[in-house]
């Protein structure tokens, strides 16, 4: 499949690449289709980039390279709407908010992105009963401590 991207251009992505999202990611919910793209230059970074709308791409990371302690347990209905992976399937990002200069940037530990990835499906999962938020800087310690 051809998809024009954020910071890619016109890229050429495998079918069995493309991950699902059955109802969308909150304030997108028609975008049901989403690649999972390396940023150039930076293994720790990925673009997960809507292949029906261009402009519309997130920064995303694992957010335990960031935040080792991060822990949070998924509700059975998301695990159902995921396929029921196992705990070795899951691959979960956090969506980033890019500052400059960079070390402001925030993850939003509140709502990850889980992602089934034998069934290549995803969903963002909004946490509740948490004290994680939706920025933690990436560059400071230690997530979920209020303070």
């Amino acid at each position: 499949m051809n998809i024009q991207t954020t910071y890619h251009g016109n890229i050429t992505v495998n079918d069995e690449e493309l991950l699902s999202f059955i109802k969308g990611i909150p304030g997108f919910h028609d975008e049901e289709q989403f690649a999972l793209l390396p940023l150039e230059g930076n293994e720790w970074f990925q673009v997960l980039q809507s292949t029906s709308t261009p402009h519309l791409a997130f920064i995303t990371t694992n957010p335990f390279l960031f935040f080792p302690d991060y822990d949070f347990e998924l509700d059975g209905a998301s695990l159902d709407q995921l396929g029921n992976p196992t705990t070795e399937d899951i691959q979960v990002l956090s969506i980033l908010t890019v500052k400059d200069p960079f070390k402001e940037s925030t993850a939003n530990l509140q709502a990850p992105i889980i992602i089934n990835t034998v069934k290549k499906s995803g969903k963002q999962v909004i946490l509740t009963d948490t004290n994680y938020r939706t920025q933690h800087q990436i560059l400071a310690q230690p997530a979920g401590k209020k303070g």
